[in-house]
């Protein structure tokens, strides 16, 4: 099994009502998973946010909480429901209602990674879809729960930034407002999940520092934005998603040479938001 649901780097001060999250960055992949699918171990890195965690690693030194999924996408996705498990994977659950990420086989235990291609032989028994969610996704959101909890009482309100990468390709359709390709896409579940002004910040806080920024299009959020964005309890969270041919290389899942200068340009928007945080918000848009 994956050694642990996660990792978190807790700040020495904590001074901000943000909290940064990576969901989706985590690769320990054990050898009998590796010998459990039919993919090679760089096939099952494609639905990784591959180094996420490293890009927006500087948040705990700025102040802010940062969560780490540690156990891999492919084995089990905390950006799904617990509910939402696949019956064209896990035998004995029976229909999927009309829900396009389990029908996809995007389930929370994945029955594909991307372009489509399965994971498995065949299906799994019930009882370790229960397992993978008990050992690893419950922890997580549990711990997630608790930092914003912890966050909300200090500072009256709690934001939480969830930090994605998203296939280059994802983007050839889309166009941000100022007419160019985007390389970020913010998704608030249009307007749902987050409260405007936030959304509007941390907007600003991309461009300024030079990127081309879209709203919910082609993402507007998944299950942790649907779920944690209660703006009416001063619980807000934002998905982030940066264009991965930004800092690798996509085929190989390897960091390409501007990997260090897309670091230092995401510090700057990191502590663009983290100082958002340090002020009362919620009093302000009263």
């Amino acid at each position: 099994m994956p050694k642990r649901a996660y990792t978190v780097d807790i700040p020495t001060e904590l001074s901000t009502s943000v909290v940064f999250a990576s969901p989706h960055s985590g690769r320990d992949y054990p050898d009998w998973f590796l010998g459990q699918t039919i993919l090679t171990a760089k096939a099952l890195r494609s639905s990784e946010d591959a180094y996420v965690d490293r890009l927006f690693d500087v948040a705990s030194e700025l102040g802010a909480p940062f969560l780490r999924g540690a156990a891999p996408r492919a084995f089990v996705d905390y950006n799904r429901s617990a509910e939402e498990l696949d019956p064209a994977l896990i035998a004995g659950i029976i229909g999927s209602g009309k829900n396009p990420r389990v029908a996809s086989g995007l389930g929370v235990i994945p029955r594909v990674v991307a372009g489509g291609r399965p994971i498995y032989h065949g299906k799994l028994q019930l009882k370790e879809a229960q397992r993978r969610i008990e050992t690893y996704w419950r922890p997580y959101h549990d711990k997630l729960q608790t930092l914003l909890n912890t966050t909300r009482e200090h500072f009256g309100e709690a934001i939480l930034i969830d930090c994605h990468s998203m296939p280059h390709e994802a983007l050839d359709s889309v166009r941000a407002p100022d007419g160019q390709r985007p390389n970020i896409v913010l998704g608030d579940r249009f307007g749902a999940a987050c409260r405007a002004d936030i959304t509007d910040h941390v907007e600003a806080a991309f461009i300024d520092a030079g990127f081309s920024v879209s709203r919910n299009s082609p993402f507007a959020g998944a299950y942790i934005a649907q779920h944690y964005g209660r703006p009416s309890r001063n619980q807000h969270a934002l998905q982030i998603e940066i264009d991965r041919s930004l800092y690798m290389d996509e085929p190989s899942i390897t960091p390409h040479r501007d990997f260090q200068e897309m670091r230092r340009r995401l510090q700057e928007v990191v502590g663009n938001i983290v100082a958002m945080g340090q002020t009362p918000q919620q009093l302000a848009a009263e």
